[in-house]
């Protein structure tokens, strides 16, 4: 190979790279949000993962822009939009849902993974929002109640010192699959568990799909999960179908969710309800989990806070609002999700930046939970703060906004309360090791599993 032939077969790519660059950066004087895409490829997942959401948010916010800057993560050119109009805009009608492949793998059926969110979420919205309304969710009340009590009596009950993230999992994890599903035998549901809990690690974990890495057994937990779920929707068909008196049967979210039709009268299938069904199980687990163990943190460290509880009957659980702001600042201060994604589907503009078609766009709760011009003094756990109107529109956002708001927020408000009017009605609580550190990855974990010393009260 001549000397000649080999700088060009070096330079060639080198040229048609930077064109290619150059075209998407001034296609039509497009003045795109600066940033950096780091590594090809891997982009800044890694940086992602490793800083956690909210360094890795405020770093660039310092660095390129206030209100909307790029990156790549999970393989994608992505738009990362800030601060109070930046979570306005996202939740508007402009972007439309979007999830990383990374975590359609984990989850849905491989057939299913490369189809985008609103085909694998074909006629789930509508039905989600409905049974999950505050009215439809009054009946699960006395079983949240029936199945915090037996916790309570069965894992916390006799111990001086309980740690608090496992349980709390090991709870919401319960809950949910009885609630959606009525999977109730412990055998069952203990097998489920180890490998609900390999998915979820692998869901925002670096997307590298070796041997031994979080991904790869979240992909293998996936897959037994799903396999798992089918047995129990066939079998539920199976019984709905032969039973005279279907509507006994037709008690909780799976039983429902078998009759729903879509526009042409057609039932989904089995695979189609799993993918479904699995996102309601992992939103009823992973951050409802977080979100409790991180309440109940508050509350050890914070006495006086803690003395200001109601003790209320459930019929009166709708009057817990101090309860349920202390729970707000505890989401406000450490956020069980970092935000979510969405995708645009035409040039969109914001803040003087044109965000091109195609590109991927995410909103961020770390870009207004502890700013000190929405929460003055932001560090400081202060419930007062959603006394009367609260914060201001779209500065307090871990159940997201707009149309597109969380449908499942009243049954992780009534999960959360329920759980923990057994926990201080029974207990005053210390933390075991007040210096315990916390890791900051895509959700926030006590390094030790916040380990609390409980002290029943005296009657």
């Amino acid at each position: 190979m001549s000397f000649y032939l080999y700088i060009l077969l070096i330079i060639f790519p080198l040229l048609v790279l930077l064109v290619l660059l150059r075209r998407e950066n001034g296609r039509s004087g497009m003045k795109i949000p600066p940033g950096s895409c780091g590594w090809p490829v891997i982009g800044e997942s890694i940086k992602f993962v490793l800083s956690g959401p909210q360094r890795f948010i405020s770093e660039r916010r310092r660095k390129y822009s206030n209100d909307v800057f790029q990156t790549s993560l999970f393989g994608q050119r992505m738009a990362v939009f800030c601060g109070a109009q930046g979570n306005k805009f996202v939740f508007t009608k402009l972007l439309t849902s979007w999830w990383p492949v990374s975590v359609r793998k984990v989850l849905v059926f491989p057939e299913f993974a490369d189809a985008s969110v609103k085909e694998v979420s074909a006629v789930m919205h509508g039905f989600v929002r409905e049974i999950l309304k505050p009215e439809a969710l009054k009946q699960y009340i006395p079983v949240m109640d029936a199945m915090a009590r037996d916790h309570v009596e069965s894992e916390w009950d006799g111990n001086e010192v309980v740690k608090v993230l496992p349980l709390t999992k090991k709870y919401t994890f319960d809950l949910a699959f009885n609630t959606f599903m009525s999977v109730v035998d412990d055998e069952h549901l203990a097998r489920l568990f180890k490998q609900f809990t390999l998915m979820t690690t692998g869901l925002f974990s670096v997307p590298i799909d070796l041997p031994g890495m979080a991904f790869n057994k979240g992909i293998k937990g996936g897959e037994v999960v799903r396999g798992e779920l089918l047995k129990i929707i066939s079998k539920r068909r199976k019984e709905m179908m032969e039973s005279k008196e279907g509507s006994q049967l037709s008690t909780d979210f799976l039983a429902r969710l078998l009759l729903v039709q879509d526009e042409n009268g057609k039932y989904m299938s089995e695979k189609e309800i799993s993918n479904n069904i699995i996102g309601l199980l992992v939103a009823g687990y992973e951050t409802t989990s977080t979100a409790v163990t991180f309440a109940l943190k508050y509350l050890a460290e914070l006495p006086h806070i803690y003395d200001e509880g109601e003790l209320l009957t459930w019929e009166d659980i709708q009057k817990m609002r101090y309860t349920w702001n202390v729970v707000c600042e505890s989401l406000r201060l450490t956020p069980p999700a970092h935000g979510g994604f969405r995708e645009a589907v035409n040039d969109v503009s914001f803040a003087g930046f044109t965000i091109p078609k195609g590109w991927k766009a995410s909103w961020t709760v770390h870009s207004t939970h502890k700013d000190p011009e929405c929460f003055p003094d932001p560090e400081k756990f202060d419930p007062s703060r959603f006394e009367g109107k609260g914060p201001a529109p779209y500065t307090f956002v871990p159940f997201g906004g707009g149309p597109r708001m969380c449908p499942g927020k009243e049954y992780a408000r009534l999960e959360i309360l329920v759980f923990i009017y057994n926990i201080v009605t029974r207990y005053k609580l210390e933390k075991s090791n007040p210096r315990e550190k916390m890791i900051f990855h895509f959700a926030p974990v006590p390094n030790e599993g916040l380990p609390l010393r409980i002290i029943p009260h005296t009657i």
